[in-house]
């Protein structure tokens, strides 16, 4: 077995010690101008990336973080684990049980809201490819992609968004959730029978991949769902708790996981079908939930965001056109969807406009979407930019549009 030497060893914990703290840093100042955590991690990417320290300082880039090969592979699986657990994090945050409650509401909200902006990037893709800086070979994945990287949206932004403007219990705010649930569950769905495409030859086809996506989430979601509820109290009794719960759930996530990429899906689809199984179990309680977001959030998370600022020069690749398009059809597609869902499903224009808006909030799902395509030479750096620049911005813009469009119902919450 070949193990780092001396250097890369030094290598390899250096960098990963100040990715850590510059992205706390950044992502504590961000945090402070209510903005998401990621924003700022992102930003201390960007800063340590090829945008900046690699083109003003090369060499003290070049030694802290790229000299040395073999640690440049080992910190790239690092990488790779975080979004594994990332996305098993994302699965647990899904509650079947409220999805149900919402209904009708919930169904139009997210059935429209899913459907309206995976047609405009579909379409906008398939016709119009050329525009987007692209020249893909497989025009159909490429189109799915975009399809479904402007419906997915980022639940953690939007939870933590409503939590702060203390609209999280509120009608709307469960509506927003719901939806965003719908949404994300079949977003993953999707994003991973387009990987599939990409990997499998021509005895994987699309009918197969769809077939291996659905058995998987079926079952998993059935009789792996009854298997682990049941199988959590006896896990309770013997092994400690939560550290017990930590080691079993994220190796059932890692197993998952491994799965799925052997079946010609991604990776990470397994894992986040796993961790909505973990988190609609009645023994799983919100501590235990928070304990293992912590750990994923604030150690792995933060690794993953700014390895994303090493990928590509923002500056150097930056494509106004391309970003104002992106941004354009993300924007009108989510919101006008969205809403208009909300609004069929019986809330009035205003807040059908706040569903919208909430709904539009991209985040971290959408930079994740954004990597993997990239690493699958599905995209190019101009368009990753513009997903990265539209993922930020709409996140930025949730709460403000929020609570412009809800500000009795903010103030109401602040006297309270």
């Amino acid at each position: 077995m070949k193990t780092l030497t001396h250097n890369e060893n030094i290598s390899l914990i250096l960098s990963m010690g100040l990715m850590l703290i510059i992205a706390r840093i950044f992502g504590e100042f961000f945090r402070k101008l209510k903005m998401p955590l990621v924003v700022g991690e992102l930003i201390a990417g960007v800063v340590l990336g090829p945008t900046l320290l690699g083109h003003f300082y090369p060499e003290l880039s070049e030694l802290v973080f790229t000299k040395n090969i073999n640690a440049s592979y080992a910190l790239g699986g690092i990488i790779n684990v975080s979004v594994i657990m990332l996305l098993f994090v994302a699965g647990m945050e899904l509650d079947l049980s409220l999805i149900r409650q919402q209904g009708k509401a919930a169904f139009t909200t997210s059935s429209l809201g899913l459907v309206i902006p995976l047609g405009f990037g579909f379409v906008a893709a398939y016709y119009f490819t050329p525009y987007f800086g692209e020249n893909s070979s497989d025009i159909l994945a490429f189109s799915l992609f975009l399809g479904t990287a402007m419906s997915i949206s980022a639940l953690p932004v939007i939870a933590r968004t409503l939590m702060d403007l203390g609209l999280f219990r509120t009608r709307v705010g469960s509506i927003i959730i719901a939806s965003a649930m719908i949404d994300d569950l079949i977003g993953w769905i999707l994003f991973s029978m387009t990987m599939g495409m990409l990997k499998g030859s021509a005895n994987h086809s699309i009918i197969l991949t769809l077939m291996y996506t659905l058995t998987y989430a079926v079952l998993m979601l059935t009789f792996g769902r009854i298997l682990i509820n049941k199988s959590l109290p006896w896990a309770e009794k013997h092994f400690s708790w939560p550290g017990g719960f930590l080691s079993i759930s994220l190796g059932l996530a890692f197993l998952g996981a491994a799965l799925t990429e052997y079946m010609g899906l991604h990776a990470i689809f397994g894992a986040f079908i796993v961790g909505i199984a973990f988190g609609d179990s009645v023994h799983v309680t919100e501590k235990t939930k928070d304990i293992v977001n912590q750990f994923v959030t604030n150690i792995f998370a933060p690794l993953f965001f700014v390895a994303i600022g090493f990928k590509v020069n923002f500056i150097l690749h930056f494509n106004l056109q391309i970003t104002l398009l992106v941004i354009g059809i993300a924007i009108l597609g989510k919101v006008f969807g969205a809403s208009l869902g909300a609004y069929l499903g019986g809330l009035n224009k205003k807040e059908s406009l706040a569903v919208g808006f909430g709904m539009n909030a991209r985040g971290a799902m959408e930079i994740i979407l954004a990597t993997l395509a990239l690493q699958a030479k599905l995209i190019g750096e101009e368009l990753f930019v513009a997903i990265i620049i539209m993922a930020v911005l709409t996140s930025v813009m949730a709460g403000p549009m929020l609570q412009w469009l809800l500000k009795s119902k903010v103030l109401q919450k602040s006297e309270k």
